[in-house]
């Protein structure tokens, strides 16, 4: 099973492998730089967001979050454990919306955690709010490729 991965210095999509990026840390095509993609999450900015959802062949699953909030960081664990559960079925991103204000006000966000579902470069659904594992991949599971 593969993702689709934004190089956070170059911002070329690559390819990953997620079995083997589980034991070795990938690195980027084009710069060979470290791939920002850990236990099958990556970490996106708001324009590598905007690439990749533009990019993307499968649902793109986006955690809008933020360092400071509660709910944020208590959820982090579930929408790891999905990704990989479900990897190689959706795409899992991160954006920190403190240091990613614009995408904020792009897709705007009024509340996080917010999850947001892309495909084909459009927004499917949204939910706000944290929610245990199985409700999340039961709401993930109307949205597989």
């Amino acid at each position: 099973m593969n993702t689709l991965v934004v190089c956070s210095h170059c911002e070329k999509i690559n390819r990953v492998p997620l079995d083997k990026a589980a034991s070795v840390q990938p690195i980027c095509a084009g710069c060979k730089s470290k791939l920002p993609l850990h236990d099958g999450v990556q970490d996106v900015s708001d324009t590598g967001l905007a690439k990749l959802i533009r990019t993307a062949d499968q649902p793109v699953v986006v955690d809008f979050w933020a360092e400071w909030c509660g709910p944020c960081k208590a959820f982090a664990p579930t929408f790891t454990a999905t990704a990989k559960a479900l990897g190689g079925q959706f795409i899992f991103a991160k954006l920190n919306t403190e240091q990613f204000p614009s995408a904020s006000q792009a897709h705007q966000i009024r509340s996080i955690p917010t999850l947001i579902v892309f495909k084909n470069g459009v927004e499917l659904d949204r939910q706000s709010g944290a929610m245990p594992q199985a409700m999340f991949m039961q709401y993930l599971a109307r949205w597989k490729a």
